[in-house]
């Protein structure tokens, strides 16, 4: 009798074995060259739950044959982490792959700290959140940040294969029977959470009997039981979950209400509130911008009300502000504008910044021509005055091009214009 969860029997041993995260462990990527190099460096793997952080930092670990000890954050002591360094000392080095690293408290912090600097342990800490945001800068600096990204359905797909072929570790020895349309529900369903795929399925055997044969069959119903979510077909073709999100988005792009509120229903029927919450956000940001800026405050708020009401009255301000987002006014020039200057900082065309632009608040910072013949806007009329921002190299460069469309940015765009005619001048 099995006892250990089926996604934790599935985890791979070497990272060849890993599903997805192709920008990582894929030929010639970061963390395949470390394990090539036998140089595995501490490093923070964040992104979504179900996404196998905790199984990719043990596939590294049994890639390379090295002792590793796994703890969490928040429920193991500083004591579990003082026997992990002893028995490091004994080998030598030890990866100590570190659940929930966020946590982090500072003692255990403060004690772990000389082991990584001296190597001693190499860290690989694991959290769903954004370590820019959560992780003590100590720890941060000392670790490479890699991001895992939500597995694609044909992932998943595959890995809910392997575990019914598998003999060893999966359900290979036994017969089952896994219809198409019940293995698409559970790989859609789980939203990329490839732990929650598993679950359902282990479920879905675990209390699906035999018949006459000795023959478990998994049909669309038992998934749907065991994932807790109806199906829901995008179309008659069975077009993906995410062309639906396009389309969605698209569709409020090209301000047909219409089609906008047809694919909010879809994916309202699919219960994917979280996919439904972020595209409308990005697209109030991505899409609409300055032409309506109060769109994505509004955005936000309904979805914030959506997530705290639940289905089926999470419709209503989704609705709301669907309408509103497909009927505004439409203007990328902003996003646009920050990737131009994006683009020169990335191809090294930063230069330095103007000296009367630098820091000046320190004492001797006037000995080194730092802020020195600054114009503070605010001491002119209007609060504007003619003076270089930007760096010598890239003094005549212009990212930002205002949009027509919207009153708001039709404002804009007459400030800026007489701005440019002042400089000209």
């Amino acid at each position: 009798m099995r006892h250990e969860p089926l996604a934790s029997r599935m985890r791979p041993n070497h990272i060849e074995d890993i599903i997805g995260q192709e920008h990582l462990v894929g030929e010639g990527k970061i963390i395949n060259r470390m394990i090539q190099a036998e140089r595995l460096a501490s490093m923070i793997l964040f992104g979504p739950p179900g996404t196998g952080k905790t199984s990719m930092a043990v596939a590294m670990a049994k890639s390379l044959n090295m002792s590793m000890r796994i703890l969490n954050a928040v429920s193991d002591k500083k004591k579990d982490m003082e026997i992990v360094v002893e028995e490091a000392k004994l080998s030598g080095q030890m990866i100590l792959i570190l659940d929930e690293v966020h946590r982090l408290d500072k003692a255990k912090q403060d004690f772990l700290l000389p082991h990584l600097e001296s190597n001693l342990i190499t860290l690989i800490g694991c959290t769903t959140s954004n370590p820019y945001h959560s992780i003590n800068p100590a720890i941060r600096s000392r670790c490479h940040l890699f991001e895992l990204h939500a597995l694609k359905p044909e992932h998943v797909q595959l890995a809910l294969k392997r575990a019914i072929e598998d003999e060893v570790h999966g359900y290979g020895k036994e017969k089952i029977t896994l219809s198409k349309e019940a293995l698409e529900h559970f790989s859609y369903s789980a939203n990329g959470d490839l732990r929650a795929a598993l679950n359902g399925l282990e479920l879905a055997i675990a209390s699906t009997p035999s018949n006459a044969e000795g023959e478990i069959i998994i049909s669309l119903d038992i998934a749907e039981e065991c994932m807790q979510k109806k199906s829901f077909s995008h179309d008659k073709g069975g077009d993906a979950h995410y062309d639906v999100l396009s389309a969605f988005q698209k569709s409020i792009r090209g301000s047909d209400v219409n089609a906008s509120l047809h694919y909010l229903g879809r994916l309202i029927e699919a219960g994917d509130l979280d996919s439904i919450a972020r595209r409308m956000v990005v697209i109030a940001y991505e899409d609409i911008g300055l032409a309506n800026p109060q769109a994505g405050p509004r955005a936000l708020a309904a979805v914030q009300a959506a997530e705290r009401i639940g289905f089926p009255e999470a419709r209503i301000p989704l609705a709301a502000a669907v309408v509103e987002l497909a009927l505004s006014p439409k203007s990328n020039s902003a996003y646009k504008a920050l990737d131009a200057a994006l683009a020169d900082i990335r191809s090294g065309k930063s230069g330095d910044i103007p000296a009367h632009l630098k820091d000046a608040h320190y004492s001797g910072a006037k000995k080194l021509g730092r802020g020195i013949d600054y114009k503070y806007p605010h001491n002119y009329e209007g609060s504007w005055v003619e003076q270089q921002y930007l760096p010598d190299t890239l003094k005549h460069r212009k990212y930002y091009q205002p949009n027509q469309t919207g009153k708001f940015e039709q404002a804009l765009k007459q400030v800026y214009e007489k701005i440019n005619q002042h400089t000209k001048s």
